[in-house]
């Protein structure tokens, strides 16, 4: 069974929209059984419903998508570093695939340039889910 959730930020919307849709599009290429979708308005908002999707033991694998581009402020630092940590503390706390597809680019254009960054973000959970599995099963669980 391949359930996926997949956390998307509204923020930069046009970009994440289309992130979002590779990535729907890859699960279902890939054979996921279930796709779940919450979008956020922020990328500092992700860690936080990603926790709570994994809390449930819904899925098999999360993905976390956005984008954040860098302006004239140390905001870029603060968002790119701490929805990083966040998604990281997801995985480790609970032990289930969390792949990080939030862009932290420079320009509008170097974001749009890494639109297929979504659909590598399922690809990336879903194989970790697989791994897990198989581990688990070897393990005797």
């Amino acid at each position: 069974m391949k359930r996926i959730g997949i956390v998307a930020s509204r923020f930069n919307e046009e970009i994440c929209a289309r992130l979002l849709e590779g990535a729907r599009e890859e699960a279902v290429r890939l054979g996921a059984t279930e796709v779940t979708v919450h979008r956020v308005p922020g990328a500092l908002e992700i860690p936080l419903v990603l926790q709570w999707m994994a809390q449930s033991g819904r899925f098999d694998a999360l993905v976390a998508l956005g984008v954040v581009v860098r302006g004239e402020t140390y905001h870029f630092e603060i968002v790119s570093n701490e929805s990083a940590r966040g998604v990281m503390e997801v995985a480790l706390q609970f032990g289930i695939p969390v792949a990080n597809g939030i862009l932290t680019t420079n320009t509008d254009e170097q974001a749009h340039a890494r639109l297929d960054k979504g659909a590598e973000a399922v690809r990336v959970a879903l194989e970790l889910a697989a791994l897990r599995a198989e581990t688990l099963r070897g393990a005797g669980q």
